[in-house]
C-alpha cells in the first residue's frame, strides 16, 4: 500500500517510510505538539529522575485533557469519553493488534506520519479495499467515545522522543528483534542475502529488546537496527503503567532490512 502524500511531520512520508531514513536517521517532530506544551519539557528538563518524569507527565496529561475529571460527567458517554485516554489504547494493542484500540493506533500512523497501514486483521492492499473500509470501521468505534486521542498520542510521541534523547543521547538506533509466525505475510521488497531481507511492515508494529522473548511471538525472529526517531513507545517509558518486563517497542512501519536470527535451541 502507498504512503500518504502528506502528513504532520517535519519530514515527508515517503522519506520516512524508506529504507534510507533508517540508514541515515533523522529527528522526527509532530508539527506544533513541542511548541503547545513546552511548558512541560521545560519542566522536565530539570528533573534527573526518570520515574518522577513519567509520574509529571501523566499528571500533565491528566489535566490538559481533565482525564481525572471522569466521574464528574454528566452522562454515561460523556464519562467514558474521557476514562477511555491513551493508556486503554496502549493496554488494548497489548493484547491485540488487531482491535479497535490498534486500528485507533494505526490510524495516529497514518494521519501524522503519513505511513498508510498494510494490515488490521487481513492484508490491506489500497485505500478502496474491503480491508481498509473494516479498518475505517474500527478506528470509528474506537474513537467515538474518546477525549482528543490523536492529541493524547501527539504528546505520547514526543514524550517518548524525550526521554529517549536522554536515555540514548549518543545513539541514532538501537538493535531490536519481532518474532513472527507467518513470515510470508510481510512484502520482501529485496533479497540481499540468505538471511537479509528488505521488507515493508505493517505502519505500526511490536519488537522487542530481548532476543529470547521474541521467539515466543514467533517461530522466525528478525533482528533490526531501528531508528530512535521511529520508536513511538517502549516499556519503560511510563513504568508500572502499561507492560512489565517484555520489553516492548511500539515502532513506526515501513521499509526495513531484516536480518533472520537462527535458533540456538
Amino acid at each position: 500500500m502507498e504512503n500518504g502524500s502528506f502528513n504532520y511531520c517535519n519530514l515527508p512520508p515517503w522519506v520516512i517510510a524508506s529504507r534510507h531514513f533508517n540508514d541515515n536517521p533523522q529527528p522526527l517532530e509532530i508539527q506544533g505538539v513541542k511548541e503547545a506544551n513546552r511548558f512541560l519539557f521545560g519542566k522536565l528538563d530539570a528533573i534527573p529522575s526518570q520515574v518522577e518524569r513519567a509520574l509529571i507527565f501523566n499528571n500533565y496529561m491528566s489535566v490538559k485533557f481533565q482525564l481525572h475529571h471522569w466521574q464528574d460527567q454528566a452522562t454515561d458517554t460523556a464519562r467514558k469519553s474521557i476514562k477511555n485516554s491513551y493508556l486503554r489504547f496502549l493496554r488494548g494493542w497489548m493484547m491485540d493488534s488487531n482491535s479497535r484500540e490498534g486500528a485507533v493506533l494505526k490510524r495516529w500512523v497514518e494521519s501524522r506520519i503519513g505511513i498508510a497501514p498494510t494490515f488490521h486483521r487481513a492484508r490491506i492492499s489500497n485505500i478502496h479495499s474491503e480491508a481498509y473500509f473494516e479498518y475505517s470501521v474500527d478506528v470509528m468505534k474506537g474513537s467515538a467515545r474518546t477525549n482528543a486521542i490523536q492529541s493524547q498520542l501527539d504528546l505520547l510521541y514526543e514524550y517518548c522522543q524525550y526521554e529517549l534523547l536522554r536515555k540514548y543521547p549518543a545513539t541514532q538506533n538501537i538493535l531490536l528483534y519481532r518474532g513472527t509466525y507467518d513470515a510470508s505475510e510481510h512484502s520482501v521488497l529485496e533479497q540481499i542475502g540468505k538471511r537479509e531481507q528488505v521488507v515493508r511492515l505493517n505502519n505500526l508494529v511490536s519488537f522487542t529488546s530481548d532476543e529470547e522473548r521474541a521467539w515466543e511471538f514467533g517461530s522466525t525472529v528478525w533482528q533490526v537496527n531501528v531508528p530512535l526517531s521511529k520508536i513511538f513507545f517502549y516499556n519503560d517509558l511510563l513504568p508500572g503503567s502499561i507492560m512489565k518486563g517484555e520489553g516492548e517497542y511500539l515502532v513506526i512501519g515501513g521499509e526495513y532490512r531484516v536480518r533472520q536470527v537462527m535458533c540456538t535451541l
